[in-house]
């Protein structure tokens, strides 16, 4: 989402004239403006202290500073409490509002209950996410979601004027070094990575919903197989902080940087990895394994996500099913091929198709026709 939104407000002042207003929790009430992009924050609690995360209950600030700023078109990227205030906002000031559909959240939830209560439960959860999806997004003017399929299922379920929308990549930030860098060798040496082992890296949340628990495991299986051969890089925070922890002090060979980096430092580190390991199931794009690409590192992962149509490298070699030593022997196969082979053609076709500047043309498009459906009546 950080991501999205900094593009996002990069596009429209390199493309546009209009200005943008982020609404966001956060420790205190503040509103920040630098040039025409306008950041609130919601003095709100913490849901946990690991991750930072926090949740806006002050429901009422959103309405003011909506009331004040009174944009053309409100887009919601939350499918609770903000999404509900922001559908009512929109009415009572008479704007269009878009719900930006950026993760599958009930496949969460049935996760959990198929595995504590069963299947009964999870049929009965299921039917409650259904009425609850559709009675929020069809609410909105437009419902964006980053993937076809995941569109189609939307549609499925019963909710109306969905719009897929792919996300993208700087492609002047990734993309691959030269032939002849040093850069490699110079960035896996400040982060302390031993030279001559296979670099497998992960970007994102140490999370249930991300999956690394199974990638966790699956390199403790290859660390034990060859002690000698793979070094684990893993950037990124959040619940399972102390898996990583365990399994640094088992096995000698994981390097972790909990705080995401700037654009050009991770892309240097994208560079550095000889493989992206993505573990995920649930994603509905997978933002960080396009930039792998374009940064000319190949992918592996768990096939049956909605990520899968986003990768051009091989995935023969992805695991089939869930499981630590699936993707254990994923990668151990990915690993043995051309690897750089494969990132380099990946990457032409990541940058060619993927570029920042086209999907926010796309959106800027959609944000028109939904402002002129709205006022003329014709949604």
């Amino acid at each position: 989402m950080k991501r999205y939104v900094h593009e996002k407000v990069r596009y429209l002042n390199a493309h546009t004239e209009d200005a943008h207003v982020l609404i966001i929790p956060g420790e205190r009430d503040a509103r920040t403006v630098e040039g025409r992009a306008t950041v609130y924050t919601i003095r709100s609690p913490l849901l946990s202290r690991r991750s930072r995360y926090r949740a806006i209950l002050r429901l009422g600030a959103i309405e003011r500073i909506l009331e004040s700023e009174r944009p053309d078109v409100i887009e919601s990227g939350d499918p609770y409490q903000v999404a509900w205030k922001a559908i009512a906002s929109g009415q009572a000031l008479g704007i269009p509002v878009i719900g930006f559909y950026h993760s599958h959240f009930p496949e969460a939830y049935l996760r959990t209950v198929t595995r504590y209560f069963g299947r009964t439960a999870m049929e009965f959860a299921m039917d409650a996410s259904r009425r609850y999806v559709c009675a929020l997004y069809n609410r909105f003017q437009r419902t964006l979601v980053p993937s076809p399929a995941l569109g189609r299922l939307l549609g499925d379920w019963g909710v109306e004027n969905v719009e897929h929308l792919d996300l993208g990549v700087d492609t002047t930030v990734f993309q691959p070094e030269p032939a002849d860098s040093l850069e490699r060798a110079r960035t896996q040496a400040e982060l302390g990575i031993p030279s001559g082992r296979t670099l497998l890296l992960y970007v994102g949340r140490l999370a249930q919903e991300k999956n690394t628990l199974t990638l966790f495991d699956a390199f403790e299986r290859l660390h034990a197989a060859d002690p000698a051969r793979f070094h684990l890089l893993v950037v990124g925070d959040g619940m399972q902080h102390r898996a990583i922890q365990a399994l640094r002090a088992a096995t000698a060979q994981v390097t972790w940087v909990p705080h995401y980096a700037e654009s050009p430092q991770l892309a240097r580190i994208y560079r550095c990895a000889d493989c992206f390991v993505h573990p995920g199931l649930q994603e509905t794009f997978g933002l960080v394994t396009l930039e792998s690409q374009a940064c000319g590192t190949p992918v592996i992962g768990i096939r049956g996500s909605y990520m899968d149509r986003i990768i051009f490298s091989d995935q023969r070699h992805w695991a089939d099913n869930n499981s630590p030593a699936a993707l254990a022997d994923a990668i151990r196969r990915a690993c043995g091929g051309d690897l750089r082979c494969e990132g380099l053609a990946a990457s032409e076709t990541v940058r060619a198709r993927y570029s920042w500047q086209l999907v926010f043309d796309r959106l800027f498009g959609i944000y028109r026709e939904a402002i002129h459906a709205y006022n003329t009546g014709d949604v």
